[in-house]
């Protein structure tokens, strides 16, 4: 980027440029400004000339930066010492009236180079253009320093969020949200997702950029802080097996989201939350609800956790009291597709499959919701918890 020095000029000869004719150049009244003495001495030395000589002139596409020697309605005149005169005028000059109104004759602008010479001998400028670029070289030094915005959501879509920020779009991938926002949807299901992010649509969230997309127009966003400690390494610190203190972040249809330490949090799906049946996580727990848990799987960056399997396994006492073929009486807890849930002791069921019955509609004539029944157990694994059962009572 060109970096061009500003030289002096007075107010005589800014009001005899203002009074031109477009045609003029503005460079040739330097002959006739009152050029501060010293500036010139300094000029006219065998250096100061070398520097003029050598300097090397902007090219098209470069940043420069100047001095406003005149302004009129038809255009923004710019000292480029000791290259000429820069204009901004006919469309460059149309798209940015409402800044030119704000500048004034002495104020030191940077504009974009878009042709080098035009006919009337000027260097034409862009004040658009430059703005954009100095937007961009804003994004990419701010991304370095990782300097943290607070911007609006405006958007959300099944990929993420979008914000906007000094007219440029931005996108803020679920990836890059932090767990507290993060889409907690059982299976990936994109629209539970896409409804889950359009809560957010309006808050203003913490955001660091974390890639820039010029040529696109856009940046990318990331809530995550930018100083946190890697996952992979956080959850590389623990072994299946290891027994955590947490607390509850997040409670969700298909289990509770456990924080273990800043940072990192793991899922206690539904069916490890306790031995017996539990239809809804948030009738046993609320948030910021203090529990221990054990680390059954890590994999992939992600832990995943227990609280039942702190609890005594009632399996355990089950396989020395019950066997196949054996005559019980169990309590229907619960109807899924497959038929009925029965439990013969608190935390130990078996499925009463519906074939038993010939179809679900005589399943439900004949079994009711929380009412014991007869049953035979037609297969007992309590290694892998696991029974079945079958109807013995009088059908009807």
């Amino acid at each position: 980027m060109a970096r061009i020095s500003i030289g002096n000029h007075l107010s005589g000869a800014l009001k005899t440029i203002q009074k031109m004719p477009k045609t003029k150049k503005v460079v040739d009244l330097e002959e006739t400004t009152l050029e501060d003495e010293a500036e010139k001495a300094k000029r006219e030395t065998p250096m100061g000339k070398l520097l003029i000589e050598t300097a090397t002139p902007p090219g098209t596409g470069d940043l420069v930066e100047g001095s406003v020697i005149a302004v009129d309605k038809n255009g923004v005149y710019i000292d480029l010492h000791p290259f000429g005169t820069g204009i901004i005028y006919g469309r460059e000059y149309m798209a940015v009236r409402d800044i030119v109104k704000k500048i004034n004759v002495g104020d030191i602008v940077a504009a974009k180079i878009v042709e080098q010479s035009n006919k009337d001998g000027y260097i034409e400028l862009s004040l658009k253009e430059a703005k954009q670029a100095l937007t961009w070289s804003d994004a990419e030094r701010m991304m370095k320093e990782k300097q943290i915005l607070e911007l609006p959501i405006v958007e959300a879509n099944k990929g993420g969020l979008i914000v906007t920020w000094q007219g440029i779009q931005g996108f803020l991938p679920a990836s890059q949200l932090k767990s507290d926002h993060y889409p907690r949807v059982m299976d990936g299901d994109k629209d539970r997702i896409l409804e889950e992010l359009k809560k957010l649509v309006g808050q203003k969230l913490f955001l660091t950029i974390i890639g820039t997309q010029p040529k696109e127009g856009k940046l990318i966003f990331s809530e995550k802080n930018p100083g946190e400690k890697d996952r992979e390494k956080i959850v590389g610190k623990y072994a299946v097996g290891d027994i955590l203190d947490g607390e509850i972040t997040g409670i969700v249809d298909f289990g509770v989201f456990v924080k273990v330490e800043d940072g990192l949090e793991g899922l206690v799906h539904i069916s490890e939350i306790d031995w017996g049946l539990v239809e809804d996580p948030r009738a046993l727990f609320k948030v910021s609800d203090k529990v221990k848990v054990k680390v059954i799987e890590v994999k992939e960056g992600k832990i995943s956790l227990s609280i039942k399997a702190l609890k005594e396994n009632p399996w355990v006492e089950a396989s020395k009291k019950y066997k196949k073929d054996q005559m019980v009486d169990a309590v229907v807890i619960k109807f899924n597709r497959h038929g009925a849930l029965a439990s013969i002791e608190e935390g130990v069921a078996g499925l009463v499959h519906v074939s038993d019955f010939g179809s679900e509609e005589k399943l439900r004539a004949n079994i009711e919701l929380g009412k014991s029944y007869p049953f035979k157990i037609t297969l007992f694994d309590p290694k892998d918890q696991k029974m079945a059962l079958s109807f013995t009572g009088e059908k009807k």
